[in-house]
């Protein structure tokens, strides 16, 4: 008698039990994945704004921008910090530049570095906080409070997409004191959704303290914002 031939294929049940098997793993490895990076993205956006609170430092202290000549040096923007625009009042960039030229790319006047999007605010007259140019720096400095800007800032950082690329939004000024919100309140997510400059104070202006968990009063955003340790 013939033999028959042996099967060497896959039956249409055996490829579906394969494709479950696949998605099921699928569901369980996709979302620690994506977990993962969100929390390598948060830590380096804290790394990111140390480096920028150093970089202020040194700055104010060069003096790179004195645009009211009183012989104190002003706080500066993110592009102008890079080097990658001229300072505001000066026809020359910063040189040599206090951070990385990745953290000068600036557009609709923030910068997206790893999953996150940061904005430098400077104080105007009235003490509420600019952004820089929709490219970065400042064309027309005169918007700006020299002197406030002698004395205050702060940047602001949180997900380019709220869930995804991050979950939690931090703030640092002059002060050094880093601060972080869990941003269930205020869902901050890319340009949609940006804190404003007052976010984490407790004033509506800049001038004045951060709400540190809720001392000494409550933050302008409504969400809590409490030490990075």
């Amino acid at each position: 008698m013939p033999k028959s031939n042996p099967r060497t294929g896959f039956t249409l049940i055996e490829l579906l039990i394969v494709v479950a098997i696949i998605a099921i793993l699928a569901s369980i490895a996709i979302p620690s994945l994506l977990s993962s990076r969100a929390t390598a993205n948060e830590s380096a956006a804290i790394s990111t704004l140390r480096t920028i609170v150093s970089a202020q430092s040194q700055a104010q202290t060069r003096a790179s921008v004195d645009f009211d000549a009183d012989g104190r040096g002003e706080y500066l923007y993110l592009a102008e910090l890079s080097g990658r625009v001229n300072l505001r009042g000066l026809p020359e960039p910063m040189d040599p530049a206090a951070v990385s030229v990745s953290l000068g790319i600036v557009q609709n006047s923030v910068v997206t570095k790893a999953g996150y999007q940061f904005a430098l605010y400077l104080p105007d007259n009235t003490g509420a906080g600019v952004l820089e140019d929709p490219n970065g720096g400042k064309a027309a400095p005169a918007t700006l409070d020299a002197n406030y800007c002698e004395t205050f800032w702060v940047c602001y950082a949180w997900p380019a997409v709220n869930g995804q690329s991050g979950r939690r939004t931090f703030v640092v000024n002059q002060t050094g004191d880093l601060l972080q919100s869990d941003n269930s309140v205020q869902l901050y997510s890319g340009l949609a959704v940006m804190p404003p400059g007052d976010a984490a104070f407790t004033a509506p202006s800049m001038l004045g303290p951060l709400s540190i968990g809720g001392n000494p009063g409550p933050a302008q955003d409504g969400g809590s914002w409490v030490s990075v340790n």
